[in-house]
């Protein structure tokens, strides 16, 4: 997993293997509950490890419940449907609603003193439907914080099971599939009935509560999606051994990119068109925007098909989660795509609404949003732009726009906090660095960093020429040398953030922008490589005089940057060089910026408290009078040595600077200009 504050994904290509995908978190969170309200053992296999699975594991613990986990496999030593103690105990469930809410209607069933709370957006996702429910069985429920959200407070029950529980269907899925998990408790001396108040959404996953039950003794009695019965005098009781399906959700990652990834098409593993998952139901919505599908036992086989995809208008509610990974495959389609139904994803770790339209217009798409739906407008060639996504600590941001890099124009997507997967994914880059490609010079560049003594610069002196390949984004140290010549070539437009790291020798071609070359007395040498455009170049500097860093080539344009403290400017070329709107301040000067050669553009360009040595001047095609030419706005504080006067001055010197002095004070207003030679 990566736990870097960005992972900058480069442009990739193409994509071809098989993945093997990791347990359902909505699998592997129910069967984990119901084995602690089972009597005995219950051995779970491929369980997911991830930060729900992790918050689930660690409530079951503080209940007393036995929990041995050896790698994938998990063993559950129940409570038997009564609890080991009364003592008081305050839960943290992190943003898990797989464990919130099924654990609260179980701990509110059981009875004791439970203080359940989460991360800040936990006490924003609304409970109170499912608290409602529990009030009417007679459960004692108190807010902690603003009604109708965590944090809870647990009591003693007065259970009343004679009359229906009414619980809304039309918020989430998981308050009725909490009331089903739990309620078996309560019905020992009768059914107890459960009738849903408005629609039902995510009905899927309803059949994956009711399918669970069934493995575990409880036979629940459906009429419609409106009205379940529970049966009385059932009893949990342990399959002994289960197995956890390969998450049908994170299956649509590797579904879309099938669809739009040149190669020989994906192989996913773990799950197949016969799971008990409704999100399995997102390969219909990827058929119907073009991809090509075929289906065994436990695994899927998806290629490239129709190109561009299909824009599609769809009912989204059947595959609530999945079809955030639509929205993302809708910038490679011929079309606008709508995805209807979706209310839910506000009440989901984001507002995933708010969340998928802002990002994808980073990247450039229109997009429009409803209270539950949302249309994306397809992206054209030339109109991709490079982005960096928030991703809200919410894993399926993650891990859906890291499709985007697939895009046309080959620019890069910057996933922030890409460690959020860690909520149901933990290895997903990885899985998909495995089977996607790129071209190498679009591979991004490893930091170097570490503590003291932790080889950073064993590493990095032992190489005598780095070529980095790649677009930079970010790269930073202080205690790095190179003993050979590091060449940077950024793919794409630009360089962004910073680069502050000592080097010998810096080689940069392309475009570049942003980029800092840091303060260090082993900076040296930075070399400017033919027809490079450096725009925004922010700061060259060092923290002393003894920095020597030159800059040097051919054909290159410097604008708007600042060169700052600098031992050694140069532009040692013949000509054809553009340096314009500049600041140059505080440096030793050794060869002036333009050169002496032919062709040489210079400016609007601001000269500060700089040193000149060997002052070549500013003529253009030998006319001697370069600074008139180029249209410098200062010279001011400047200490001049070694003036070739003949240079700067054709015939007579006195009436020659005079006249250039006059040109200057009259044709710019500010600043003031003066010519001191010494």
């Amino acid at each position: 997993m990566f736990s870097t504050a960005f992972l900058d994904v480069p442009a990739l290509q193409g994509a071809s293997g098989t993945v093997t995908l990791p347990g359902s978190k909505s699998i592997s969170n129910r069967v984990l509950l119901l084995s602690a309200l089972c009597q005995g053992t219950t051995v779970v296999h491929d369980l997911l490890d991830s930060d729900d699975t992790r918050v689930m594991l660690a409530a079951l613990r503080q209940l007393g419940c036995g929990v041995d986990v050896q790698g994938a496999t998990v063993t559950i030593t129940g409570l038997g449907g009564q609890l080991k103690h009364h003592d008081a105990i305050e839960f943290f469930m992190g943003n898990a609603g797989t464990a919130m809410r099924p654990l609260t209607a179980a701990l509110a069933v059981l009875g004791g003193d439970f203080t359940l709370k989460g991360v800040p957006r936990m006490h924003e996702r609304p409970i109170g439907d499912l608290v409602d429910a529990l009030r009417l069985l007679g459960c004692s429920i108190d807010y902690l914080g603003n009604d109708g959200f965590p944090p809870l407070h647990i009591g003693q029950p007065s259970l009343k099971v004679d009359a229906p529980i009414q619980v809304r269907g039309d918020v989430s899925s998981q308050f009725l599939t909490a009331l089903l998990m739990a309620l078996p408790l309560a019905a020992k001396t009768q059914d107890i009935v459960i009738e849903v108040v408005g629609e039902l959404i995510s009905k899927p996953y309803i059949d994956i509560t009711l399918n669970l039950l069934a493995r575990y003794g409880i036979a629940v009695k459906r009429d419609g999606w409106q009205r379940f019965t529970i049966p009385q005098g059932c009893s949990y009781q342990s399959p002994g051994t289960i197995h956890v399906e390969a998450d049908a959700s994170s299956a649509s990652y590797f579904i879309a990119l099938g669809a739009i990834a040149e190669g020989d098409g994906i192989r996913i593993q773990g799950v197949g068109a016969d799971s008990i998952q409704g999100d399995i139901r997102f390969m219909d919505a990827a058929a119907q925007m073009g991809a090509k599908i075929t289906s065994g036992p436990n695994w899927l086989e998806i290629n490239r098909g129709s190109w561009p995809l299909k824009g599609i208008t769809l009912d989204c509610n059947h595959i609530p989660d999945a079809a955030m990974t639509l929205a993302v495959m809708a910038l490679y389609a011929d079309g606008p795509t709508t995805l209807r139904n979706i209310a839910s994803w506000r009440v989901k770790e984001t507002d995933r609404i708010v969340a998928m339209a802002t990002e994808c217009r980073k990247l450039g798409a229109t997009v429009e949003e409803g209270p539950d739906w949302i249309t994306v407008h397809p992206l054209p060639k030339d109109g991709w732009k490079a982005a960096s996504i928030h991703t809200y600590d919410d894993h399926r941001v993650a891990m859906c726009f890291s499709l985007a890099a697939f895009n046309a124009d080959q620019v890069p997507v910057r996933i922030e906090d890409p460690k959020c997967v860690a909520k149901t994914f933990p290895d997903y880059f990885e899985a998909l660095f495995s089977v996607a490609h790129a071209d190498t010079q679009h591979i991004p560049v490893i930091c170097i960093d570490g503590p003291t003594a932790s080889g950073k610069g064993t590493l990095a002196s032992s190489s005598s020429n780095i070529t980095l390949t790649s677009n930079v984004m970010s790269l930073s140290t202080t205690s790095v040398t190179t003993s050979g010549t590091v060449t940077v070539q950024p793919y794409g437009n630009s360089f962004t953030s910073a680069l502050s790291w000592p080097l010998t020798n810096l080689t940069l071609s392309n475009s570049v922008t942003g980029l800092t070359i840091g303060k260090s007395t082993n900076t040296a040498n930075v070399t400017l490589g033919s027809a490079t455009n450096i725009a925004g170049f922010v700061t060259i500097y060092g923290g002393t005089v003894a920095l020597n860093a030159a800059l040097t080539g051919t054909n290159i344009n410097v604008t708007g940057n600042s060169i700052t403290e600098a031992s050694g400017i140069a532009v040692t070329s013949t000509g054809g060089n553009n340096i314009i709107d500049n600041v140059f301040e505080g440096n030793l000067t050794q060869v002036a910026y333009g050169g002496h050669g032919d062709n040489n553009n210079s400016p609007k360009n601001v000269w500060r408290g700089n040193y000149w040595d060997d002052y070549q001047g500013f003529d253009r095609n030998g006319d001697g009078i370069g600074d008139r030419t180029h249209e410098l706005y200062s010279y001011a504080d400047q200490i001049w040595m070694e003036l070739p006067i003949a240079r700067f001055f054709r015939s007579s010197p006195v009436m020659e600077l005079l006249m250039v002095c006059s040109t200057f004070i009259s044709s710019r207003p500010t600043p003031p200009v003066t010519c001191p030679i010494r």
